[in-house]
């Protein structure tokens, strides 16, 4: 992959697993090259969000920095459904931009697993989805999904952030 000269998104967990991989994909350290896509869980976020972002920075580069609050958040029922929980998919990008905020980046982008139609394969949001109702429009073969209500509140979420910064 190092002789690609499109951009490039790289998942990314611990600074020095990430300093080495921008070492071998980005040795020029072009700006805008690399966005580092941070998903730790809502859970753990807080705690190591900053380390990552510090070793970034202290190493010179310049990234498009993303948050997938999906997929750190991934969780299974008592019944064998694989679901997310709305509330930790919010905690997890408030966290994020809180965390760049106090570390003088900008969270530039976020990935999100959703769908346009009434699924129910991830508990809560406004509409109030429990485990029970998964059952009911549960349609994913891969990765459960936000329904348009959810997705719609992660939107807001997001305007209201980047409105008040």
């Amino acid at each position: 992959f190092r002789g690609i000269g499109n951009p490039i998104g790289l998942k990314v967990a611990d600074p020095e697993s990430c300093l080495r991989i921008l070492d071998v994909l980005d040795p020029q350290q072009e700006p805008g090259r690399v966005t580092l896509i941070h998903r730790f869980g809502a859970d753990k976020i807080r705690e190591r969000l900053p380390a990552l972002i510090r070793s970034v920075k202290a190493s010179g580069r310049h990234v498009l920095w993303c948050c997938d609050p999906m997929h750190g958040n991934t969780r299974t029922t008592a019944a064998g459904i694989k679901t997310r929980h709305f509330g930790d998919i919010l905690n997890e990008l408030e966290a994020s931009f809180d965390v760049h905020g106090s570390e003088g980046t900008y969270l530039g982008g976020v990935h999100l697993e959703l769908s346009g139609d009434d699924v129910t394969e991830c508990i809560g949001g406004a509409s109030g989805i429990t485990e029970s109702d998964l059952a009911r429009a549960y349609k994913s073969d891969v990765d459960p999904r936000l329904n348009y209500e959810q997705a719609l509140e992660v939107a807001m979420l997001i305007a209201h952030r980047l409105r008040s910064s």
